[in-house]
């Protein structure tokens, strides 16, 4: 593996930071809009945007260089974007809370684990299955007190359940392809594809009900640049940098960061035990992201 650059040690923790503000962007956006409708807006922006660039920089003109994995790129996008955010957003808009998404995004890295094991590209090592144990409690510990706050219903679950399979096995997948050229151009289809999914169930089941207020505007920005393009963007920076299995325990610190975001913006407590399983998380990163030779796995398509 070759030497990590500035760009790559500054990342991961940039990663997380962006990652976490999602449930505050979340927060103000829903109460001003139904969940699919919103999304479609922010793949929308997001497509268009990358769109542009990749068009501005030649991804999309053929004639130079085998063809590129759009197949992938729709498969991915219709799990990392469209089933992933929709069972989340859906899930919160019926009162799941921020409490259970942030569980579900903790959850991640012991799925992503199962399921690579299970497709049979990675066998995790004891230091890292142990870092995943460790990091899956300073999770309960995070979000343990936050989960009595509300009743949480079987659709509630189902939605995040769903959520949950499909961004570990896009975050496989994603990793598989290592895709290392036209980078807009990939992302761009990816939000153009979740994007028509979710247009399509906001149809079927919406009202398209948008409250352009100020608050859900700055919410669909930094959704936009930060997130869709800022985030995502890191995330697939790590995935071809490392295993699925070890970018994936980053997820870990997300419930503990958000808790602190939470209570400088909202009030909300963060006292010893969310900074015991802040601990226990980044302790669990540690040592599920230690510098090891990964297990050997298909070779990448570029």
């Amino acid at each position: 593996m070759p030497a990590p650059t500035a760009l790559h040690l500054a990342a991961a923790p940039l990663f997380v930071l962006l990652w976490s503000t999602g449930f505050v962007g979340a927060k103000y956006g829903l109460p001003h809009a139904e969940p699919m409708i919103f999304l479609t807006l922010r793949f929308a922006l997001a497509a268009s945007a990358l769109g542009l660039w990749a068009w501005a920089a030649g991804e999309f003109r053929r004639g130079d260089g085998p063809a590129h994995d759009y197949g992938g790129a729709v498969f991915v996008g219709l799990l990392m974007h469209a089933v992933y955010l929709g069972g989340v957003f859906t899930a919160i808009s019926l009162g799941a809370g921020a409490a259970l998404t942030a569980l579900i995004v903790g959850l991640q890295p012991v799925a992503t684990m199962i399921l690579a094991r299970m497709i049979g590209g990675e066998r995790p090592t004891r230091t890292r299955a142990l870092g995943m144990a460790i990091g899956l409690a300073g999770v309960a510990l995070v979000v343990a007190r936050k989960l009595t706050d509300g009743v949480i219903g079987p659709w509630q679950v189902a939605l995040c359940l769903l959520a949950l399979l499909s961004i570990s096995l896009a975050s496989i997948v994603q990793a598989r392809r290592g895709i290392r050229s036209r980078l807009a151009a990939d992302a761009a289809v990816q939000y153009a594809a979740a994007g028509g999914l979710t247009l399509v169930a906001s149809l079927l089941y919406e009202d398209q009900r948008v409250d352009w207020s100020a608050e859900f505007v700055g919410a669909l920005a930094w959704m936009v640049i930060g997130l869709s393009i800022g985030a995502v963007s890191l995330y697939y920076i790590l995935l071809r940098r490392g295993a699925a299995t070890r970018t994936a325990s980053l997820f870990f610190l997300v419930p503990g960061v958000t808790a602190a975001m939470a209570a400088a913006m909202f009030g909300e407590l963060f006292g010893l035990v969310e900074l015991a399983g802040l601990a226990a998380a980044m302790l669990g990163v540690r040592l599920a992201t230690a510098d090891q030779a990964p297990a050997q796995a298909p070779a990448a398509r570029r």
